[in-house]
């Protein structure tokens, strides 16, 4: 592309020199022959005066006399009556300019030119115009090479930033080069540049808070098959399977919400449920596994509360802060349901160490964890109580206690 832009630029030059340089050309030639021969005219005209003023003062008409008067460069020619011609100066040549006048006393005085003294002149002209002409073209050829240079080096920067989105590197270049139109492609590219970052986060968040949050529910569902392979009483194989599906169908919920939050995470089927069922639920799914550790879950507060919410959002909040006290916390871990104002809050808190306190409210970050975890557990169960309406907030250090606020349901709306 630079090649192009420097040979077209430089093709409009010449063909711009080529017709102006010949017009000029033949203007100046045309205006050289005119003066010589105003010239010649002129010296004539004065020539032929000198002889008429020296005819009537009665003065010789000589070689001599005449000399002085004579142009140098040129040839002169006096013809008087009755007389041989007088000649000054060298011979011009058969291919001579002359100018010939005639005086009232019959004297002729003629005056001739080499033709090589207008050659030399159109020339020096010539040699002018083509010098003129090439600096001309070396002028316009840097300001091509340059103005290429300005035009091609975007281009190609451009086509490296275009690369770098295809490769999976949606960082903005930010850089423009003056040119409107190649700085409007610049500022769509770093546009799309953000917009395709953004897409990326998106998408590995939802991958890693699908990992996480189908993590808990496929952890409980393993447990209660767990449960049913090592129990050969039906009873207890049909509860089992039971709280099984159960869990299935909250898996279920979980992917239906993801894919839900992923196209618009305002979009929320927020509705009055009974807070206790909830809570109930999570006791009866982790209790095989707190058995297994030899610890305890209770329950304990105020009794038929009722939240405005998700349910299966709530569960997996709860699910997540259970899991957390079983696997960080110690002894006895205790949900306790409170109202506070128009909300209800549950309470979950356990005799473990606690959150140290150089972490304090950062656990909720995404990525921050006291131990070896992933640190997404709370961010999405936060961001899953904040989709809903509520909040989840940390109220004590030591022992830890983690509180999840939702609105209360108003008392007009009756039970469901």
């Amino acid at each position: 592309m630079r090649r192009r832009l420097i040979n077209s630029t430089l093709s409009v030059v010449l063909v711009v020199i080529a017709v102006f340089g010949l017009s000029l050309f033949i203007v100046e030639t045309r205006t050289i022959e005119s003066s010589a021969r105003d010239r010649l005219e002129a010296e004539t005209a004065r020539l032929l005066a000198d002889v008429e003023s020296r005819i009537a003062a009665g003065e010789p008409i000589t070689a001599e006399t005449m000399g002085a008067s004579a142009p140098p460069d040129r040839q002169v020619v006096i013809d008087l009556p009755e007389q041989p011609a007088i000649r000054i100066g060298a011979s011009a040549g058969d291919d001579a300019m002359e100018s010939r006048q005639t005086g009232m006393h019959g004297e002729t005085v003629e005056v001739r030119q080499p033709r090589s003294v207008v050659s030399n002149e159109i020339s020096r002209m010539l040699v002018i115009i083509l010098v003129v002409s090439l600096l001309a073209v070396a002028a316009a050829a840097l300001l091509a090479v340059r103005q290429a240079r300005r035009v091609s080096a975007p281009l190609t920067d451009l086509a490296e930033t275009a690369e770098r989105l295809g490769s999976g590197d949606p960082r903005p270049r930010h850089r423009r080069y003056g040119v409107p139109e190649l700085d409007r492609v610049a500022d769509v590219l770093d546009t799309s540049a953000e917009r395709i970052a953004r897409m990326l986060t998106a998408e590995r968040r939802l991958a890693a808070d699908a990992s996480h949050q189908l993590r808990t529910p496929l952890t409980a569902l393993s447990m209660r098959l767990e449960e049913i392979i090592a129990t050969e009483d039906r009873d207890i194989v049909k509860e089992e399977a039971a709280v099984a599906l159960a869990q299935v169908e909250r898996l279920t919920d979980v992917v239906q919400r993801l894919l839900t939050n992923s196209r618009d995470p305002r979009l929320g089927s927020a509705v009055g449920f009974d807070l206790d069922e909830a809570v109930a639920q999570q006791m009866e799914e982790w209790r095989p596994a707190y058995r297994g550790g030899g610890r305890a879950i209770v329950h304990s507060g105020k009794q038929g509360l009722r939240a405005v919410g998700t349910p299966g959002a709530v569960s997996q909040v709860l699910a997540t802060l259970v899991e957390n006290a079983l696997m960080h916390g110690a002894g006895t871990v205790a949900l306790r349901t409170r109202v506070a104002g128009n909300q209800v809050v549950v309470e979950v808190t356990d005799e473990g160490p606690g959150v140290p306190k150089e972490l304090g409210a950062r656990v909720f970050e995404r990525t921050v964890s006291a131990r070896n975890s992933t640190g997404l557990g709370l961010a999405v169960a936060r961001d899953l109580a904040e989709a809903d309406g509520g909040r989840l907030e940390l109220l004590g250090l030591s022992p830890p206690v983690f509180a999840l606020f939702l609105s209360r349901e108003a008392e007009s709306g009756g039970r469901s």
